[in-house]
């Protein structure tokens, strides 16, 4: 429905269902012609990504997840309505968590919003939240989300486009309003073993031990506060 409601229209959209059976088909088919969609098994969160990814044919993309809306009704127009000019090859904005009483502090502190940073801070901890990022198409040309990750696949893509230095922009705009039910917001383990795992991959062996470190006390430190 966020979408639906933007006043900017120039836009396509692909659903991509992993083949659900509790009436989202039927929902589906009474959307307007901007939405597309396929519905079958896939391998996850990433590989549905990538499905959507092949299908797209627009110049800018942004992934928005079931549980999550775009901020308000003028969202896009607030970001495409004017020509962007030097070419960035990503866009940097804000989100805002829709967090509940329950959730961690870590969820909570500044109301739940979180502004992205493209900085080296990126070695210690994921820093740029998914659904505050729109990529140039072009930059999954080569590559695209790894199905070696389940959790963090969009970290490790995130890594190696920072380590490649492209060209980004910082939008000071809130981008979306963004569920706390993700499998990064569960904080077991399995989370900072894909962490120890994508930041080795894109630096050395030798820091492994280093980011082992690293992940082992942030793990703590979340279940502590949990």
């Amino acid at each position: 429905m966020s979408i639906q409601n933007q006043t900017f229209k120039n836009y396509e959209v692909w659903v991509i269902d992993n083949a659900s059976s509790d009436g989202t088909l039927e929902y589906l088919q009474t959307l307007g012609k901007s939405f597309q969609w396929i519905s079958e098994s896939d391998k996850g969160i990433y590989d549905a990504m990538n499905k959507g990814i092949s299908l797209t044919k627009g110049e800018w993309l942004y992934f928005l997840g079931a549980d999550d809306s775009l901020f308000n009704k003028t969202t896009l127009a607030t970001i495409f309505s004017k020509p962007i000019i030097d070419q960035p090859k990503i866009l940097i904005g804000k989100i805002k968590y829709d967090w509940k009483e329950k959730d961690s502090i870590f969820i909570k502190r500044k109301n739940g919003l979180v502004t992205s940073s493209w900085s080296k801070k990126l070695w210690i901890k994921n820093v740029l939240h998914h659904q505050s990022l729109f990529y140039r198409k072009e930059l999954f040309a080569t590559r695209k989300y790894s199905l070696k990750y389940k959790i963090l696949a969009d970290y490790a893509f995130n890594l190696h486009l920072y380590k490649k230095r492209i060209k980004i922009r910082i939008v000071d705009e809130t981008i979306a309003v963004c569920g706390t039910e993700g499998l990064s917001k569960k904080y077991n383990w399995n989370l900072y073993k894909e962490e120890i795992e994508l930041k080795t991959g894109e630096s050395s062996l030798l820091l492994k031990p280093l980011f082992f470190f690293i992940a082992f006390v942030k793990y703590l430190l979340k279940r502590g506060n949990l």
